[in-house]
């Protein structure tokens, strides 16, 4: 902390717009909108220095993103309406003995999924559904993993980005 420094909430706020658009949580941002960020200068604020080296960092960061994701939004592969549907009518075949996916996992994952394709969660990627794991269970309630393997094969297609 400097004695006269830029003002922290006004750096804040832009670090977290730069975090999210890097993280892909957020709106997308141009390196240019960093480049000509201009902050007050108040007492006890960030020292001016260090703050000017971390937005060169955030502005070349920024400019390595792929020129698809600075741009427009990518959607998936069909209609979110009918892709909600979809995965909210998903039927399981049940297995006890043999041992399969814990029930509970399975429906909240697929909750989650539903919730990103609202907007009311961050949205969930193919590769998200390719890379989760549930806990499997014998003598528990569970799906059978083959048929829900195959579900998340489909729905990962579906969310490949067109």
């Amino acid at each position: 902390m400097a004695i006269r420094g830029y003002h922290r909430a006004q750096v804040d706020e832009l670090v977290g717009r730069v975090r999210g658009a890097l993280e892909g949580g957020g709106p997308p941002l141009a390196a240019d909108e960093v480049r000509k960020a201009r902050f007050d200068v108040v007492l006890r604020g960030y020292e001016r220095r260090a703050v000017d080296a971390m937005l060169q960092e955030c502005i070349l960061r920024l400019q390595a993103v792929p020129a698809q994701r600075a741009g427009r939004r990518r959607r998936p592969r069909v209609q979110t309406e009918w892709l909600i549907s979809w995965v909210q009518n998903a039927n399981f075949p049940k297995t006890v003995a043999r041992g399969g996916y814990v029930m509970a996992d399975v429906d909240a994952f697929l909750d989650r999924v539903v919730a990103g394709l609202r907007g009311t969660q961050a949205p969930v990627t193919a590769r998200d559904v390719r890379e989760t794991t549930f806990r499997t269970g014998r003598f528990l309630a569970a799906y059978d993993a083959r048929e829900v393997d195959r579900f998340l094969d489909q729905l990962a297609g579906a969310l490949e980005p067109r």
